[in-house]
């Protein structure tokens, strides 16, 4: 298994990688530390019913890594990590599950720190912390999800503002892919900026809801490429943008909260190409990592949104930087985050 890791696509030379079975609770995850050259990795733990444990494994890499990426860009002084627990988030859970990452958790003595993700709600994290103090994002004050949707909307703004020259949401027709916490509440912040929302999701009663409250159109889930759009907002699952896609879209921006976008390093340029505006994920979507960020280092929370807006300031100079060059936006966005991480 040691050898698989080393030699998966998406090991970047990760600093730890660690498998963690507990047979009374039924705990199976992976915890992932990228890299803490600016501090202990952080990220959020996510919870899904993996096809197979290789899915998990890919999961886990790539989630971790992009938030290395994330929380450098961000300006955070902290390094990335992911956790993923194998199981249905509907149906698997139980305190004593959470309590045993907490323990795993512990026994990494403050490498990695935690948080809800996909999957994990803060209530998930209490139990989290009954084990361990390396954890963050508790009770209702510790949702980060509507600073992360926050984000999206600063970051759609900036995008609109460079690529379409406009000032205003109004009459825009944003794709949005997944009504999550954070999916629901970018899509509230669109409406009423005016956009017109056309919704997809696996969930019917969040398209019931979004449909009353927003008079979003909605579609087949599969259908939401082929919308034409001034914007695709991707806040599901990642890899949405891959060789089968990327011929159906047509929109002009791409601007969301889901990690991991892009199935692969190169469709940066190829959307680049395609003359759409790509907002990289790991920077539009750190909003959620600012909060927890600012929640456990004890800093003033009235100070997040702040700190959050200044994403827009980040996407507009990557946005001109990637123009002058005649560069992907992605492969600014790396070089920005590396440039950080890694001196």
């Amino acid at each position: 298994m040691t050898a698989f890791v080393f030699n998966e696509p998406n090991f970047d030379n990760h600093e730890q990688v660690v498998f963690v079975s507990e047979p009374k609770s039924g705990l199976k995850a992976i915890l992932a530390v990228h890299n803490t050259h600016l501090g202990p990795a952080m990220g959020g733990c996510r919870m899904w019913n993996y096809a197979s444990e290789h899915e998990a494994i890919t999961d886990v890499l790539r989630l971790s890594r992009g938030m290395t990426y994330k929380n450098a860009v961000a300006g955070l002084p902290i390094g990335g990590g992911k956790s993923v627990i194998l199981g249905n988030p509907k149906t698997d859970k139980t305190p004593a599950l959470f309590e045993a990452l907490g323990e795993a958790l512990e026994r990494l003595g403050g490498r990695y720190i935690t948080a809800e993700d996909v999957g994990t709600t803060t209530d998930d994290m209490a139990h989290v912390a009954n084990k361990t103090r390396y954890v963050a994002g508790l009770g209702e004050s510790g949702d980060p999800s509507p600073y992360t949707a926050l984000g999206c909307f600063v970051g759609a703004q900036a995008a609109v503002k460079h690529h379409l020259k406009r000032d205003s949401m109004e009459g825009l027709v944003v794709a949005l892919q997944g009504l999550g916490n954070v999916g629901f509440d970018y899509a509230r912040r669109l409406h009423e900026a005016g956009a017109k929302l056309v919704v997809a999701d696996i969930d019917a009663a969040r398209l019931e809801r979004a449909r009353a409250a927003f008079g979003a159109e909605v579609v087949p889930v599969d259908s939401i490429y082929d919308v034409a759009a001034d914007i695709y907002a991707p806040c599901a699952l990642g890899a949405t943008l891959n060789p089968a896609t990327l011929p159906r879209l047509k929109v002009k921006i791409v601007a969301g909260g889901a990690n991991n976008q892009l199935a692969t390093a190169d469709i940066g340029d190829t959307l680049r190409q395609m003359g759409i505006l790509y907002t990289p994920d790991f920077v539009i979507n750190a909003g959620g990592i600012i909060k927890v960020c600012y929640e456990h280092l004890q800093k003033p929370q009235s100070d997040v949104e702040a700190h959050v807006r200044q994403i827009g300031d980040t996407l507009h100079e990557i946005f001109q930087r990637a123009d002058r060059e005649g560069r992907s936006t992605s492969v600014v966005a790396d070089e920005v985050a590396e440039d950080r991480f890694k001196r």
